[in-house]
């Protein structure tokens, strides 16, 4: 009788368990501390390169206005995994209910997409500057990249957006941890007591649909800028033309690696130790935001001169 009244609350339950890092326990205060950095970094790097751009008015060029729209998104990224990471480490509050859950799922993958059609659209740019500079401000205008912000945004919500129905749908029974100290699509419906090939299926769409088109045009973009370039006579503007790429395809590594590592570790990697998987969530959640900044400070002369004025004098 006592099993069954168990079995029966945690069939009901409603809320899932969230986990830190698993095997590393006695060091989580430790663990806190780096993600707390790293977490102050990330916000306080992509705060800086807004400020930078919306102040500095040699810098309302498309390439910067896209950049804006990277830091934005590597911002939310940043505050909507904050609150339940750090909670867990500093105060042990590991419960989530299954709407907050869904909630945080849809905000994740949604700002996830859309960073990839950012990045995208950032390639676009670098294609049109080398491959038609003379036409770059007739087609980069204003209003083409506000359509483009959003129609990159519209893309993600509505892919995104049946996602919390599709998993609200499910009942949900047996242990309630989650692999992460957040919520992903991808955790969740393993815990439900339902056919899940539907939300499997239509996640598969969804990330071939976005990632997987994404970087295929980003590929493509870079084929045809490569072939640009290597038509010009001059070594120097060679070089030179290569360089505007660096920062962005630095970008790109940075993202577009641990999504597709962590994608295919829960999809076909069953066998891996649970704690790789924890630390690809990581990488992929934590370093985009936290990189991105540095790179373009480092990369870029404008944004890293106003940097340099701003904390050295």
């Amino acid at each position: 009788m006592m099993l069954r009244s168990l079995e029966n609350s945690s069939s009901t339950s409603s809320t899932f368990l969230l986990s830190g890092v698993p095997g590393l326990e006695h060091v989580h205060l430790w663990v806190s501390i780096l993600l707390c950095f790293i977490y102050l970094v990330s916000i306080l790097g992509n705060c800086t390169i807004l400020c930078i751009i919306k102040t500095e008015p040699s810098l309302h060029e498309p390439m910067y206005l896209f950049l804006s729209m990277l830091a934005l998104t590597d911002l939310g990224l940043s505050l909507c995994t904050l609150p339940t990471v750090l909670g867990i480490f500093w105060i042990g509050a590991r419960d989530i209910g299954h709407d907050a859950c869904f909630a945080q799922l849809f905000f994740i993958h949604c700002l996830s997409f859309l960073e990839s059609s950012v990045l995208l659209s950032m390639a676009f740019d670098r294609f049109v500057a080398i491959c038609r500079p003379l036409h770059y401000a007739s087609i980069l205008t204003n209003t083409v990249i506000g359509r483009m912000g959003l129609a990159s945004l519209g893309r993600s919500v509505v892919l995104i957006f049946p996602l919390p129905f599709m998993l609200k749908r499910f009942p949900y029974c047996g242990s309630p941890v989650l692999s992460h100290p957040y919520c992903l699509h991808q955790e969740v419906m393993k815990l439900a007591c339902a056919d899940i090939r539907a939300n499997s299926v239509y996640g598969l769409f969804v990330i071939v649909s976005t990632v997987g088109v994404d970087s295929l045009l980003i590929l493509l973009s870079y084929a045809l800028i490569l072939h640009t370039v290597l038509s010009i006579a001059s070594r120097a503007e060679r070089l030179k033309a290569l360089n505007t790429c660096v920062s962005h395809i630095c970008a790109v590594l940075l993202f577009y690696t641990p999504m597709i590592g962590l994608s295919v570790i829960h999809r076909f990697g069953k066998q891996a130790p649970h704690l790789v998987q924890v630390i690809m969530g990581f990488v992929y959640l934590l370093f985009p935001p936290l990189m991105n900044p540095i790179v373009y400070s480092v990369k870029t002369k404008q944004i890293r001169d106003r940097v340099t004025q701003a904390f050295c004098y």
